[in-house]
């Protein structure tokens, strides 16, 4: 059975991700409770509260897009998948979002880098559109 996406907090991420992009700080940030948890498990690193994952973004150095790939989810779990362009290069994410009274408390991201498919798997494999 498919769960209908919950559309006030799935508005909320779509939000979040339109001011990721626009630089709007503010908005950005609105969906993080003051005591969430961002979690990087590919450097090690955690940010602790609001105001932290605030300021470890403010202070990024590269040029930044972001183009939502798919946000899927429901009740309290939600996932979005996206591109994020650092100064031209591409980056894949996966964003997991953890909620609690309709704002984020917790979110994981991964990254990882775009690389060329094998020639050993040409035979049965097709291109992913987009």
């Amino acid at each position: 059975m498919t769960v209908p996406p919950d559309p006030p907090i799935c508005a909320r991420i779509e939000e979040h991700w339109r001011a990721s992009e626009a630089g709007d700080i503010d908005t950005e940030h609105a969906i993080y409770a003051a005591d969430a948890i961002l979690d990087y498990p590919q450097s090690g690193e955690r940010f602790r509260g609001r105001d932290r994952i605030r300021a470890q973004r403010g202070g990024h150095p590269a040029e930044r897009h972001f183009t939502i790939s798919r946000i899927t989810g429901g009740g309290d779990l939600w996932v979005s998948e996206c591109v994020i362009t650092y100064d031209g290069s591409p980056t894949h994410s996966v964003s997991v979002m953890e909620f609690t009274d309709g704002f984020v408390t917790h979110e994981t991201q991964y990254f990882a880098d775009p690389f060329p498919a094998p020639e050993s798997r040409a035979a049965v494999a097709e291109r992913i559109p987009g």
